[in-house]
């Protein structure tokens, strides 16, 4: 039976090991020069080869020829021990435990009394290799810390980690006992030398472009690069051909990001929809599909930005270089933002097609969103430029001309234009600017002040707004109210609406149901709420609370259990699925 590429290509020295040159060399010297520590901690993703150091580590130390000059602290790979050691057999002196299925106090117990007994070998030393270090308990750790601290002679405890943060949060204490290394994750270029390399020794031809294309899906891990050229290799003829690779490892043909990009260029929203169902039928993963489309996009804005992508083939990086032009670098960066804020919600999502369709729709129209900020920033500002983030004007559509707000006043809102009142708002806005200022004229004979116009004063003061504009902003004011601590007040305002505004600027509140703790609640903080609506409108003077209760009714005096029952009242009419909740399971507010 043949060896897995993983296995057989497994590195036998210091040397051999791939990018973690200084992990390495520290450990081959500190072999040479008789300074081996007691313990290491070895850190870093999967598949980057702290195990296999371990094992040369182990090599190295029990190697009949340790001490050759000619070695230098290499194991030599040849001798019965090394054999052993490598190929996984079993040793008395090197021992391997999985933290993962011996977690417990009890197994870290043994290990400790098994540490105890000297090496075989009158020069030789134990090695304990423990990975997935960081499933140990906290009272395993414990048990260890002693034996850490203090070790019998000539014996080495390795421990392997993918998440070295819990073991800091487990067992603080021993990362002091341990000498940390850190291991680098494996580049593209790295993976795709070394496979070269392994498959010429197989004797198998392979296409840059496979080589490249199986060195991304590794994801930085060698050992999943040779897993997946085993893979590839298995259902192919003896040669590894990007068709293979896409079609072994159910990848996305590059052409279809190209033509992703295309659609999205031209603004062709509705082509999305074929599109992504096509996708759907040639059986894609969605999540795989999201990752290569945002290598490709990065790889857009880098060509953009006259940068150049070495983790693309050299096909697509011409097709990129085609569409320079095509995207603006604001544009990809805000592609780019999206999907990384969609990333998380994406993989645990059951609608995984249509959040997806719905992100390429909004990219497709990318350009019309920015071209409505413009004309907004052109209405509220005045005139101006329009353009965004500094892009020419001629790639972005004109905002609509100004030429008929300008001829023609808007009559004040109705409270039943709500909807739209954002619009008129703005319009309102450009209507009360300031008039042209009139050229300077003689100075008049100066007049007693009972004889100065009223008018003369008006500009001055300012506007008073009309219900429908506090109404549209009641759920900022909702908000800053809750954000001040005044819980019972802001759930009040929840409930309640403005419903008239006198000319003095003068504004009545009234709940929508009769509720003497919310009125007492609003009469309270009344004052409080005038001042926050005139940062909102600086017309408004005072609030007035429209009593709900019956005239002449006592109010009721306010107690905390009162204001529990009203805010769980509130909280079971705004959720139905928590009113059977608490009628089910008798719950109380615990506040």
């Amino acid at each position: 039976m043949a060896l897995a590429l993983a296995r057989k290509y497994r590195p036998k020295t210091f040397a051999d090991v791939a990018v973690q040159s200084h992990v390495a060399a520290t450990l081959k010297g500190a072999i040479a020069r008789n300074r081996v520590a007691h313990g290491y901690l070895l850190c870093g993703p999967r598949g980057v080869g702290k195990t296999t150091l371990a094992r040369v580590l182990a090599m190295a130390l029990n190697c009949e020829r340790r001490g050759d000059p000619e070695l230098g602290g290499e194991p030599c790979g040849q001798c019965a021990s090394c054999t052993r050691i490598w190929s996984g057999s079993s040793s008395l002196d090197v021992v391997e435990i999985d933290a993962a299925s011996n977690r417990g106090v009890d197994d870290a117990r043994e290990l400790r009394e098994r540490a105890m007994y000297a090496p075989s070998g009158d020069d030789g030393y134990k090695v304990y290799i423990v990975d997935e270090a960081h499933m140990l308990t906290r009272e395993a750790w414990n048990v260890l810390l002693k034996i850490l601290e203090e070790p019998p002679p000539r014996v080495v405890f390795v421990f392997a980690t993918t998440e070295p943060q819990k073991i800091a949060q487990a067992a603080a204490p021993v990362l002091s006992r341990l000498q940390r290394f850190d291991f680098k994750r494996i580049g593209p270029a790295d993976i795709r030398q070394r496979l070269e390399r392994v498959l010429a020794d197989e004797g198998v031809t392979a296409h840059p472009d496979a080589l490249a294309m199986i060195a991304r899906a590794a994801d930085g891990s060698m050992r999943d690069a040779l897993s997946l050229t085993d893979q590839v290799l298995s259902m192919g003829d003896g040669n590894v051909a990007p068709e293979q690779v896409r079609d072994a490892l159910g990848l996305v043909p590059e052409d279809e990001f190209i033509g992703l990009l295309d659609i999205l260029a031209e603004r062709r929203a509705g082509d999305v929809f074929a599109f992504v169902g096509k996708l759907a039928d040639a059986g894609i993963d969605f999540g795989q599909f999201l990752t290569g489309f945002a290598d490709i996009v990065r790889a857009q804005l880098a060509v953009t930005l006259g940068g150049t992508s070495t983790d693309t083939s050299e096909r697509v990086h011409e097709a990129l270089v085609a569409r320079k032009e095509t995207f603006l670098a604001g544009d990809l960066l805000r592609m780019l933002s999206a999907l990384t804020e969609l990333e998380p919600r994406f993989r645990k999502s059951g609608q995984q097609q249509l959040l997806l369709e719905a992100l390429l729709v909004r990219f497709a129209l990318l350009d019309r969103t920015v071209s409505l900020e413009a004309m907004l920033r052109g209405m509220s500002g005045g005139g101006g430029s329009t353009e965004i983030d500094d892009e020419p004007a001629a790639r972005r559509a004109a905002p609509p001309p100004m030429r008929a707000v300008e001829e023609k006043p808007v009559a004040p809102p109705r409270a039943s234009d709500a909807p739209i009142t954002d619009w008129r708002a703005i319009v309102r806005d450009a209507d009360r600017s300031p008039p042209a200022k009139a050229p300077a004229a003689a100075p008049a004979p100066v007049a007693p002040p009972r004889a100065a116009p009223a008018a003369a004063a008006a500009p001055t003061s300012p506007a008073v707004p009309d219900v429908s504009h506090i109404s549209e902003r009641w759920d900022d004011v909702v908000a800053r109210v809750r954000a001040m601590g005044k819980s019972v007040a802001a759930t009040a305002l929840e409930y309640a609406a403005p419903v008239a505004v006198t000319a003095k600027g003068d504004v009545t509140i009234a709940l929508d149901e009769a509720s003497p703790i919310y009125e007492q609640a609003l009469e309270k903080e009344k004052g409080g709420i005038g001042q926050l609506l005139r940062e909102f409108f600086p017309g408004v003077q005072r609030v007035t609370v429209r009593a709900a209760t019956p005239s002449g009714a006592p109010p009721a005096r306010l107690t905390d259990e009162m204001v529990r029952a009203e805010r769980l009242t509130a909280m079971r009419r705004r959720d139905p699925v928590l009113d059977r909740a608490i009628d089910t399971l008798d719950l109380d507010l615990a506040d």
